[in-house]
């Protein structure tokens, strides 16, 4: 949960953020970005000359934010995809791959986290 307010001092405004996590069980994002343009390897800070080809992105996040270890593992390991992202402290997860891996390892993943872990897990997506 994230909480922002604004605090007025000597006629100036200041905003201060205050960002709350509210641990969960939980998959919040999973999408899978078919086609993706190049531009948007280069953004993520991929390598577009190694992953381009690929033709597909995979974008998952999660709570406790160390599961993105244990979804990467089981991404990597369930469909042959390459591992972009993934951060253990905002528990986000970037794959890539083709469309058909890609789809394979979010799902993988989707069905541990709720079936063996006891996630609350959202829709998979797909543009």
């Amino acid at each position: 949960m994230d909480i922002t307010d604004a605090i007025i001092k000597n006629g100036q405004d200041k905003m201060r953020i205050i960002q709350e996590l509210v641990p969960g069980k939980q998959i919040t994002i999973a999408h899978i970005i078919a086609s993706p343009d190049e531009i948007l390897y280069t953004k993520l800070g991929l390598n577009p000359e190694i992953d381009y080809n690929h033709s597909s992105i995979g974008i998952m996040t999660m709570s406790p934010a160390e599961t993105a270890v244990i979804a990467a593992d089981i991404a990597m390991k369930s469909s042959n995809v390459e591992l972009g992202f993934v951060d253990r402290f905002s528990g986000t997860l970037i794959i890539t791959g083709s469309v058909s891996n890609t789809e394979t390892a979010v799902n993988s993943v989707c069905e541990y986290a709720k079936n063996k872990l006891g996630f609350a897990v959202c829709d998979i997506t797909k543009t």
